[in-house]
């Protein structure tokens, strides 16, 4: 599965502008809801849930949020670009700047692994890192996100 069957260009967020973690995920929440014809308060709530269990700032500057439901017939994805960083209580306690949700059905089991795996490949590339940080347009965000993946074993930052 590519990622833009996960994700479109109304699911990009160029400039959030969140000043907690709280905030962010509320507007993911809101953004994801659009997308999925789930409400926002749910999808927050199971957010939540999960960083209770631990956090999912992976580090570098970038979290991958996710949650799972049982009527969604598909994974859908929504990223973000934050204006300025915010705690997210990550495993390397840096600030967060990238943000890329996940929103699976419940039994999405090993394909949901499969996508949070692949994205965190991505993000884990710090030259890609800096191209989405260093991008401020929805369209640019979008396309460095969706362009056929080049693997690299020498990413590590």
């Amino acid at each position: 599965m590519e990622l833009a069957d996960l994700l479109g260009p109304d699911a990009v967020i160029a400039n959030l502008r969140a000043k907690s973690k709280k905030q962010a995920l509320q507007d993911l929440s809101a953004a994801a809801a659009k997308l999925c014809d789930i409400d926002a308060p749910a999808i927050l709530e199971k957010l939540l849930q999960r960083e209770k269990l631990g956090t999912t700032g992976v580090g570098q500057g970038v979290a991958i949020p996710h949650a799972k439901f049982d009527h969604l017939d598909r994974i859908f994805a929504v990223f973000a670009r934050l204006e300025s960083a915010i705690d997210f209580e990550s495993i390397d306690e840096q600030p967060v700047d990238l943000i890329f949700m996940l929103i699976a059905p419940e039994a999405s089991g090993a394909e949901h692994l499969r996508t949070l795996a692949r994205i965190s490949r991505m993000l884990r590339n710090k030259t890609f890192c800096d191209k989405l940080r260093g991008s401020r347009d929805q369209a640019a965000l979008f396309a460095l996100l969706t362009e056929p993946v080049v693997t690299n074993n020498s990413s590590a930052a």
